[in-house]
């Protein structure tokens, strides 16, 4: 028999397959109402509108729609993405480039990989974003995590971690600062403009580079005072992530970024040897769904559909959830963060749970260093809205069975 285990890579041999995946197979396979996974709601694709425009681009645009591309991204698509951004008042200056990729989770790869080599250290929130955790991780990255509460990053806390790293000697393995700063995932909150600011005064003082990942401004149901960092970024080293995958169709896996040209053409040539160029055929019906207004149309009715679930979650948790349990309100996004009473550990609590057939994601899985038991990542954006209500319903039960009321 082969022993396949010596053939692998370092690298491979230190992934670990993400506990989000595996729960949400586990959760295919029963009927379990799930709280877990971060999926839009089907109801919001615009499909009759898709299917239109993907017939006439194939008609119209079929030589190139169906044709390899440049590895930065189709022109037409480039072009309908900045008119986008700035549209949606995001800061694309001359000295910007943009780079189209599947999904935003190859952007943080591809971003990884250009900036990291094993040992460097990443700044990020504690939760942090899972997906991007996994990404650095798989290059050899450490990470250096600074609390959240309910306005997400705490950046008097940046201030001391980036203070302690000068003292320590390991400021020069610090490559960059990576926020969700709006509708964080996994934590729901969204940063002020005053800690926004502070945190770009930081990565001046430390010349550090910036990573906002944006997927989630484009769904904010509530006005919040959220300029992007990229905005207020008069320096050039912030690199703004988004995605078409929570505002037209996560199938589509169609991501892309924008900053400094020499930023963005490292990303370039990373991307190269891995798919020679994000396939066109999205590329075009993204682009065609951007200047037909399709998007534009359907974000009021996203925004519409998440409030009204947002609510509906945080009206059950403050029916069912005994005291001592507390909660994020998101102005936008998909989650909901809950921390527990300490003591509490919610990977006991998420067997319990299951049992009742609903099921989450224990916050543990988003802490890099550890930490995080007592807390979890509730998703509204996917269940209907009866079974929101009756999943909290049951997660409550499933709290009080294990840990009393």
């Amino acid at each position: 028999m082969v022993r396949y285990d010596r053939f692998y890579s370092s690298i491979a041999r230190s992934l670990r397959a993400s506990d989000i995946r595996e729960l949400l197979k586990l959760v295919e396979k029963s009927n379990v109402i799930s709280l877990a996974g971060g999926l839009p709601d089907p109801q919001t694709f615009p499909r009759e509108e898709l299917a239109d425009i993907a017939r006439q681009v194939i008609i119209n645009f079929g030589e190139k729609a169906l044709q390899y591309a440049p590895t930065r991204g189709v022109s037409y698509f480039l072009e309908a993405v900045r008119e986008f951004a700035v549209r949606h008042g995001i800061k694309v200056t001359d000295d910007d480039s943009i780079i189209a990729t599947v999904g935003s989770q190859q952007s943080l790869y591809l971003i990884g990989s250009a900036l990291l080599d094993k040992g460097d250290i990443v700044v990020t929130e504690e939760p942090a974003y899972l997906g991007a955790v996994q990404a650095f991780k798989a290059i050899g990255a450490r990470f250096a995590t600074v609390p959240i509460d309910e306005n997400g990053m705490k950046t008097d806390k940046l201030e001391e971690v980036l203070a302690n790293l000068k003292r320590e000697g390991l400021i020069e393995k610090v490559k960059f600062i990576y926020t969700v700063a709006t509708c964080h995932n996994p934590a729901g909150t969204t940063m002020p403009n005053d800690r926004r600011k502070h945190l770009l005064e930081l990565a001046e003082q430390y010349d550090l580079l910036i990573v906002e990942d944006d997927p989630y401004r484009f769904i904010m149901f509530e006005e919040a005072d959220a300029t992007p960092i990229k905005n207020i970024d008069d320096s050039g080293r912030t690199i703004y992530l988004s995605s078409f995958s929570k505002i037209l169709a996560p199938g589509l896996r169609l991501g892309w970024a924008v900053g400094p040209e020499p930023i963005i053409g490292k990303l370039e040539l990373m991307k190269q040897p891995i798919d020679l160029h994000t396939p066109s055929l999205p590329q075009f019906i993204a682009a065609e769904a951007i200047k037909r207004g399709v998007i534009d149309r359907h974000l009021p009715r996203i925004k519409a559909i998440y409030k009204e679930k947002r609510d509906a979650m945080l009206n059950a948790l403050e029916e069912y959830m005994p005291e001592g349990v507390k909660w994020t309100r998101p102005v936008g996004g998909m989650f909901v963060w809950i921390w527990f009473p300490e003591g509490v550990n919610t990977r006991e609590l998420f067997k319990k749970a299951l049992e009742k057939k609903v099921a989450f994601v224990p916050g543990d899985a988003f802490f890099p260093n550890g930490g995080g038991e007592n807390t979890a990542r509730l998703n509204f954006s996917y269940p209907p809205l009866d079974k929101l209500r009756e999943g909290i319903k049951r997660l409550a039960e499933a709290y009080k069975e294990l840990y009393g009321s």
